[in-house]
């Protein structure tokens, strides 16, 4: 049995939301994204349960662990195991972080890498292993970073854009992830928005983000999206098109009734440019 196809306004697929969801999926969530890591090797009655939802609606797998930018050698078991998750599941698209969060071990953190050339043939190297071993393009999310690596050869538009030609993979686009970085830094988002390309993107996340200081951002996906966040979703729809858009909530995480009104805040937005 197959999924429907992956199509407009989606939530994460979290533990606290099972039982409810289990009562009935709200009307206006068309998908749903889990990270491999927190569901293979699971228990056979939780296998069961998260079958029951593969079934009936698409999934999006978004790694957290994979650490492309890592140093240590890639984790080529666990690529193994999320090919099989993924075809086990019929889920189209595996996407991950522009980042590295592993040193001989797990740091849990996703840490920011240099603009630099070396860093590009290195993460570029490791991407086509993952497509190779997939046998499938991966989508490629763009990260929240908080320092400036002081050896920065470009901008991070620019290593982006190179990192996605050369290793021919998709854009996993956080538009979150952008408006945090561009109050981090100083940039302007929209800007930035326009550098990127249209012709990879296959993917959005939004979220909500901690205010520390007016001009620091925490990314920790634990509380609403913010309006100028929202006008950057309007934007981004307008730029490139619609795609499959997904509602992140990792942290503080409230009843499911409290955020299938942001799941149909995109949908609407959706709407709006879908002709």
């Amino acid at each position: 049995m197959h999924s429907p196809p992956l199509h407009g306004a989606g939530l994460g697929f979290r533990r606290d939301h099972l039982n409810a969801l289990e009562q009935q999926v709200p009307d206006g969530i068309d998908f749903f994204e889990v990270a491999p890591e927190n569901w293979i090797g699971t228990d056979k009655t939780s296998a069961k349960r998260l079958r029951a939802f593969t079934e009936r609606f698409p999934f999006v797998c978004h790694g957290l662990s994979l650490s492309l930018g890592g140093l240590t050698p890639l984790d080529t078991e666990l690529l193994g195991k999320i090919k099989h998750f993924m075809r086990e599941h019929q889920m189209p698209l595996y996407t991950e972080h522009l980042s590295w969060c592993s040193d001989h071990g797990m740091l849990y953190d996703l840490l920011p890498l240099p603009f630099t050339d070396d860093a590009i043939k290195h993460v570029v190297a490791r991407i086509r292993q993952a497509q190779d071993i997939l046998e499938q393009r991966i989508g490629l999310e763009n990260a929240s970073f908080y320092l400036q690596a002081p050896l920065n050869e470009m901008d991070e538009a620019t290593f982006i854009n190179t990192i996605l030609t050369e290793a021919d993979c998709l854009l996993h686009l956080d538009v979150n992830n952008v408006y945090v970085n561009s109050v981090n830094h100083a940039y302007a988002p929209y800007a930035f928005m326009r550098k990127l390309p249209k012709e990879r993107v296959v993917y959005l996340h939004m979220a909500g983000h901690y205010q520390q200081a007016p001009d620091l951002l925490i990314d920790t996906h634990g509380e609403a999206v913010i309006d100028p966040v929202w006008d950057l979703l309007d934007f981004t729809y307008q730029q490139f098109g619609v795609f499959p858009t997904l509602l992140e909530r990792d942290y503080n995480i409230p009843p499911l009734e409290e955020l299938v009104p942001e799941v149909a805040q995109i949908a609407h937005l959706q709407r709006k440019y879908a002709a």
